[in-house]
C-alpha cells in the first residue's frame, strides 16, 4: 500500500507540473481575492472592494487570475492613480481653461463671447466658469464639458459634440478604447461606458482589457506594461523596426508605429520605406509588404513572411539573434505631464511595482 501511495504521490507531481496554469485558474474566488488582499496596501479604503472588483475584471474576461496578472493590474493601478478611483489632476482648471480658449481661438471666437457663455448657469445651478475653477479630477471636467457642450451652442461649436476628456479611473484607459471593447462588460451600464470608465469597477475592468487582453509572446511583463502605455503590439513592432534597421541599415524611429495613418502605396512612411529597400532581398513587391504591415495591430503578424524573412536577415547580419521585444522610444506628451517622460520610464516603473508586488 505503501509503494502504491508513492506511485500516486509521483504521478500527482508530475501532473501537478505539466497542469500548473490550469491549477490555479481553478482556485477558489475566495482564495484568489485573499491573496488581492494580501497584496493591496494595508491602509487602502474598502480593501474587500477593490479585490473584489480586480477580480471580476480578470475572470468575467477569462484571464487566469494568476500571481502574475493580479500584480499587473494592480502594479499599472498603483503607477498611474496610487489606488484612486477617480485620481486629481495637479493644476487641472488651468489646463481646462487654456484648452477651451485654443479652441475658441481656432475657430475664431472672441474672448468676450466666450466669458459670456463661461458666465451662464449650468444644470447643477453653478455657473460653466465657477464649475470649470473647482474642477479636480477627469471625471469633474468630463461632466463639465457634457453638459457645457449639450447645453450652450458654443460649446457645440467648441467641442463639435466630442468631449476632449479622453482618459479616465483608477489605471488612465482610454475612454475610446473602453467604449470600442465594451462587449461582454459585465455590470449595468447605468449612463454610459465614458462614465463606467470614471468608476473603480469599470476603470479597472476596461484596464485590465487594455493590459492583459491580447495575446502576446513577451517573456517578461515589462513590454505588456510598455504596449500599456504605447498600444499594442508596440513593442513588438519597435522590435521588428530593430530588425529593419540591422537589415538595411536605414535608421528607424523605434515607436512601433509600422504604418503612416491615411497613407497610400504612394506616400509610404518611414519603416515602410525601410521594409520596400529590402524587397528584393526578402522577394516581396510593395503590395505585400503593405498587406503585411497593416497587421501590426495583431498577433498574427508574427506569422507573416515578412516578419520571418525580415528577422531572418537581420539576425544573419547581427550575427545572433536580435530580440523581438524592444521598449518603444517614445516620449510621452499630454498637458498633465509637466516633465519629459518615456514609455521606457513607465514600463520601467510599473516593472519595479510588479517585482515588489509579487515579493508580497
Amino acid at each position: 500500500m505503501t509503494r502504491i501511495l508513492c506511485a500516486l504521490t509521483a504521478l500527482c507531481l508530475l501532473a501537478g507540473c505539466a497542469s500548473q496554469a490550469p491549477l490555479q485558474i481553478q482556485r477558489s474566488p475566495d482564495d484568489v481575492r485573499a491573496e488581492i488582499l494580501r497584496k493591496l496596501p494595508a491602509r487602502l479604503d474598502d480593501r474587500a472592494g477593490w479585490a473584489n472588483d480586480v477580480y471580476v475584471a480578470l475572470t468575467a474576461q477569462d484571464i487566469a487570475p494568476t500571481s502574475e496578472h493580479l500584480c499587473a493590474v494592480l502594479a499599472v493601478t498603483e503607477q498611474e492613480s496610487t489606488y484612486t478611483a477617480d485620481p486629481a489632476v495637479s493644476g487641472l482648471p488651468k489646463l481646462a481653461r487654456t484648452e477651451i480658449e485654443r479652441r475658441a481661438a481656432a475657430v475664431h471666437v472672441p474672448d468676450f463671447l466666450l466669458n459670456a457663455a463661461l458666465r451662464l448657469e449650468s444644470p447643477d445651478g453653478r455657473t460653466y466658469a465657477q464649475r470649470l475653477d473647482r474642477v479636480r479630477t477627469e471625471r469633474d471636467l468630463s461632466e463639465l464639458y457634457e453638459d457645457f457642450i449639450s447645453m450652450v451652442p458654443l460649446g457645440r461649436r467648441l467641442f463639435a459634440d466630442h468631449n476632449p476628456v479622453r482618459t479616465g479611473g483608477p489605471m488612465q484607459v482610454r475612454i475610446d478604447f473602453a467604449q470600442t471593447h465594451a462587449s461582454g462588460y459585465p455590470y449595468p451600464v447605468e449612463h454610459d461606458i465614458r462614465h463606467e470608465v470614471f468608476t473603480r469597477r469599470g476603470g479597472l475592468y476596461f484596464g485590465t482589457t487594455h493590459l492583459l487582453g491580447y495575446p502576446a509572446n513577451y517573456e517578461t511583463p515589462l513590454y505588456r506594461f510598455a504596449d500599456f502605455n504605447a498600444g499594442w503590439y508596440a513593442s513588438r513592432n519597435a522590435a521588428f523596426q530593430n530588425a529593419v534597421t540591422e537589415a538595411s541599415g536605414i535608421e528607424l524611429a523605434l515607436d512601433g508605429d509600422l504604418l503612416l495613418p491615411g497613407a497610400n502605396l504612394d506616400t509610404p512612411g518611414a519603416t515602410e520605406r525601410a521594409v520596400r529597400a529590402l524587397g528584393g532581398r526578402i522577394g516581396m513587391d510593395a503590395a505585400q509588404i503593405r498587406r503585411a504591415l497593416a497587421q501590426g495591430g495583431e498577433h498574427g503578424f508574427e506569422d507573416t513572411d515578412l516578419y520571418r524573412r525580415v528577422f531572418a536577415l537581420a539576425d544573419t547580419a547581427a550575427g545572433r539573434a536580435l530580440p523581438r521585444a524592444v521598449l518603444p522610444g517614445i516620449v510621452l506628451e499630454s498637458p498633465k505631464i509637466t516633465r519629459t517622460l518615456t514609455t521606457a520610464w513607465f514600463a520601467n516603473r510599473v516593472q519595479e511595482r510588479w517585482e515588489r508586488c509579487m515579493q508580497r
